[in-house]
Order: structure tokens, then sequence, then C-alpha cells
């Protein structure tokens, strides 16, 4: 598992095993977030396994697949009303379109810099979105 720390509340990872679900709840975080959608991986990793594995260490657990043709405002929505409720983590399969929709939710709230430098603490390049943060 490889959670990589985005804000103090808020971290992205690749893709995360079921097994991880203890670790994760370990690490003091009370929502998942999947953007990833279940085409791209085995039924043992699609949601509603996740969802299982999540909700039994009484984690809440939100699917919201995203795609980068697909990725829209309700998306955006979702992930910023799900992390609302405390320390989150957001998995998809490198970590980088959760931190995509981290950063468009952060636009207006944080200084588009900042917002650029935390993603590229965690390794994610948000430059490309500069012009949408501002």
């Amino acid at each position: 598992m490889d959670i990589r720390p985005i804000t103090p509340a808020f971290a992205a990872s690749p893709q995360i095993d079921p097994a991880d679900a203890g670790a994760i709840k370990a690490a003091g975080f009370v929502t998942v977030i999947c953007n990833r959608p279940d085409a791209e991986v085995p039924p043992s990793h699609q949601a509603d396994a996740m969802r299982t594995a999540i909700e039994a260490e009484g984690l809440t657990f939100v699917v919201n697949p995203v795609t980068h043709q697909g990725l829209n405002a309700e998306m955006v929505a979702i992930q910023n009303a799900a992390a609302a409720s405390g320390k989150t983590l957001a998995y998809c399969a490198s970590g980088t379109r959760s931190t995509i929709v981290w950063a468009l939710g952060q636009a207006g709230e944080m200084d588009p810099d900042e917002i650029i430098a935390a993603g590229a603490q965690a390794g994610y390049d948000l430059n490309g979105l500069r012009n949408r943060l501002a």
C-alpha cells in the first residue's frame, strides 16, 4: 500500500487491496473513496469487494468512478462532500485521478500554487491544471 498524503486530512493512493482495510483504519482514515471504475480491476478489487472490506472496519466507503474523459463537476462535488467527513483516502490506478479530483475541488479555496505544490509533494504533477485552478 502506497498512501501519499496531500494534506493532513486527504491522501491519495494507487489501487488498494481488501487486506489493507485494517491498516487504513489504523492510519486514522474514516472515509475511503474509490475513484477507479470496476472495468479496470478484477472482481476481487471491484467496488463491492472493497466496500465489504472497508465497511467491515467501520469506515465509510464512497464509490466515485472517474475516467479522464468523463471527469465532471458532479464527481468533484461527490468527492468534496465525502472528504468533508474527516481524514480521507481516495484511490485509483496510480492516485493521479484521485489527486486531480481533489485539486479541482480545492479551486477557489486554495491558491493554485499551493494546490500544485501539495500534489507535487505527494508525487503528482498538477501543473497542467493551473488554468483550471485559477
